[in-house]
Parts: C-alpha cells; structure tokens; sequence
C-alpha cells in the first residue's frame, strides 16, 4: 500500500510506542519521515525505517519548545524538500493515579509537554502546509471520560482535544485538516508499570476486561487510524477525535452478564 506516497511526515514522540509505531507504518505506505524525540532511541526508529527500505532522518530534541518545534520543521523541510504530515504524539504521562495531591511543578511539566507541545508544533508546521496537508495529535480516552489517568494528564488531553476542534474552526477553507487519535489501554513505555504489576499479581487475564474488545491495544493497532487520518482517503474528515479504545467509552460503567445468561 502507498497511500502517502510522495508524502513528508514530522512524528513526534517517535523514540517507541505509538510514536515509532506511527513512523514506520507511515514510511511503509510511502512517506518519508522526520523522527522527533528528545530520547537518543529515535535514531533505532530511523534504522528500522531504513532497515525496511524506508526514508527517514531524526531528531533529537525537546519538542515542547519553540526552538525544538522550529528545528524540527527546518529539518524536514531540508531533508525532503516539503511538508504533507504532522503527528504531534510526545506526551508524558505524570502520575499513574488520579488525585488532588498533585504536585503543581509535576502538573506544570504534563500540560507543557502534553498540551503546549503539540500547540507549538501546530503553529511550526502550519506556514509548509498546504492544501491536502494534515495534522494528527495524540489524545486519550482520559480526554474523552474521567478514570483513565491522573487529574494532569486527563486535563492535559481534554485540552488538546478542544485544540483540535477549535484549530480546525481557524484552518476553515484552508485545506488543512486536523483531528485527534484517542488510544485507550495499549502497552507502551508510558503503561508499562500498570501491564507489569498486573502480571506480577497473576493477573494478567484480567488486562483489558473493561472493553468489549476484552483486550489492550497494540500500537500498530492506533497506527491504523493515525496513517488513515494522515491519508487523502480522510479528506473530508476535520475536527474530529478518532477513539481506538476497544469500545471502552462507548459505554458507562456497570456489571456484565456472562454471555448466554
């Protein structure tokens, strides 16, 4: 499949996860991409992008920054000659636990790098966007419902949620379009700590039991909809959040009945 073919993609956040996940199915469909992530492991993106017979090129930098956001559009537009795709997807997670004994600094740091980053990398990229182009930032069903992460990170994702929507009021006519992704339970680096305590308990069954799909994600699973989205097969889709939840928030929280009862 090349669907982006011819394409320049920016992902951010693309050291592992979802971010590395949306990189190298993003090269795999055609589109060259700058890999960005403040961890020395974006490099390992770029060779497995190229070990697959994909162009790419990356860097290291903090992309919650103006100058990292600027360094990183230079780049691309140096590299590959254009811009076609932005995917603002660095995040941080804060604590695990929702709270009201949230340390401000700590609190600070999660709408800076969940919330302002992709902000900044919106307004970076949107002078080489022209029409066709697209951005995709990385939400979260704890934007969407309470219960899926801490009070900072929850707010964090809420409030990217209403860029998206108002951002893609501001691009009106345009030809730019811009939505979100909202993963639910997926195993990165950032859920990490919650797959492992569940297998050291035993319980490890029990991961995903909340979904209908009764099951976490994969990031290639969210990849899907991200490259969708990047994809002139999505042009006429803007302002939107795309859940990949396993229908977690389809609906409010009872008991299930055992089917056939």
């Amino acid at each position: 499949m090349t669907a982006l073919a011819g394409k320049v993609a920016i992902v951010t956040g693309a050291a592992g996860g979802l971010g590395r996940a949306s990189a190298l199915l993003m090269a795999e469909r055609g589109a060259a991409v700058l890999c960005v992530d403040r961890a020395p492991e974006v490099i390992d993106t770029v060779g497995l992008i190229a070990a697959r017979g994909g162009r790419a090129d990356a860097v290291q930098t903090d992309c919650a920054t103006d100058k990292g956001v600027a360094a990183m559009v230079a780049q691309a537009v140096r590299d590959f000659g254009r811009l076609d795709i932005l995917h603002a997807n660095a995040g941080v997670s804060g604590p695990l636990e929702p709270g009201l004994d949230e340390d401000a600094t700590i609190f600070a740091e999660v709408l800076r790098v969940n919330l302002i980053g992709p902000w900044l990398a919106i307004r970076a990229a949107l002078p080489h966007l022209g029409r066709g182009g697209a951005i995709i930032v990385t939400a979260s069903v704890a934007g969407v419902r309470a219960g899926a992460g801490s009070v900072a990170y929850s707010a964090s994702k809420a409030g990217l949620i209403s860029v998206v929507q108002t951002t893609a009021q501001v691009l009106a006519g345009t030809g730019v379009r811009i939505n979100a992704v909202a993963p639910g339970l997926v195993e990165t680096a950032m859920t990490q700590p919650l797959f492992d305590a569940a297998r050291a308990r035993g319980r490890e069954g029990r991961i995903g039991q909340l979904n209908p799909a009764r099951r976490a994600g994969e990031p290639s699973e969210v990849a899907e909809a991200v490259a969708f989205l990047a994809s002139d097969a999505a042009s006429y889709i803007t302002g939107q959040v795309l859940v990949v939840d396993g229908g977690l928030s389809s609906s409010l929280p009872f008991a299930p009945r055992p089917a056939g009862r």
